[in-house]
């Protein structure tokens, strides 16, 4: 068994292999690190980090594969608001990857985690992630009146003003689903106003300036997103996609 120190230092490696592009590598060591595990958080970590390097490659399935046990290891032992966010993350990588029936069943359960919480924020909170979610995998298919639906219910339930820090992730909905129905002009206003940290976001700014002509903000916003050395779902769409247009 490793120690603790030893196995934090695979994960670190890691996930500095999968900003690298060397992923396969990086799951050598994401490996290792869980079959040595000497904690629950430390296997944790090392699930999670397995599915992220399966995202970087928009490998749904195989993120599924090793994160998904850990969602049912938080339901097993009641964790509501950690098996909501476990499934959530999953579902994100699933969405990104293309896989929209996967993405929908795994927001519906980290919707039907999450609600399990006792304070009505926390419903709250789970609500609007559920229609943020459904609006997004609608809008993905092409349905712009399920999209808008869901978009209205959305901010019905950020209206509460229970969550105001979910505020900013409005935007970010509207740009999205006006992106995916084809309304780049209102995608890059929308766009603009949510989170430009994130890396997701700056990846979504560059493709909606490519799709209105502008190609040099494009490169512009994608050389930005290259900026993030975050190891999580955003980051592991943007930095694929922001290194292969910047090159």
């Amino acid at each position: 068994m490793l120690s603790e120190d030893a196995t934090a230092d695979l994960l670190r490696e890691g996930r500095q292999m999968d900003l690298n592009g060397q992923y396969s590598e990086a799951r050598e060591r994401f490996q290792k690190a869980l079959q040595q595990a000497t904690t629950a958080q430390a296997k944790a970590q090392a699930q999670r980090s397995l599915a992220v390097s399966y995202a970087f490659e928009g490998d749904c399935k195989n993120a599924v594969k090793y994160e998904g046990p850990l969602y049912e290891t938080y339901l097993t032992s009641k964790s509501f608001f950690e098996a909501g966010e476990t499934a959530d993350e999953l579902a994100r990588i699933c969405i990104d990857a293309g896989d929209l029936d996967q993405a929908y069943q795994w927001y519906q359960k980290g919707h039907q985690a999450g609600v399990n919480e006792p304070e009505e924020k926390q419903k709250d909170l789970w609500n609007f992630r559920w229609e943020h979610a459904q609006a997004r995998i609608a809008a993905r298919r092409g349905n712009k009146a399920e999209a808008q639906k869901h978009v209205e219910a959305a901010k019905a339930v950020l209206d509460k003003d229970s969550n105001p820090q979910q505020a900013p992730f409005f935007p970010y909905l509207l740009g999205y689903v006006a992106f995916y129905g084809g309304d780049f002009k209102t995608a890059l206003a929308e766009f603009q106003k949510a989170n430009q940290n994130d890396p997701f976001i700056l990846a979504m700014i560059a493709q909606t300036y490519e799709k209105l002509g502008e190609k040099a903000q494009a490169l512009e916003f994608y050389r930005k997103a290259l900026g993030s050395n975050a190891h999580n779902p955003p980051n592991a769409y943007a930095r694929p996609l922001a290194k292969k247009k910047s090159s």
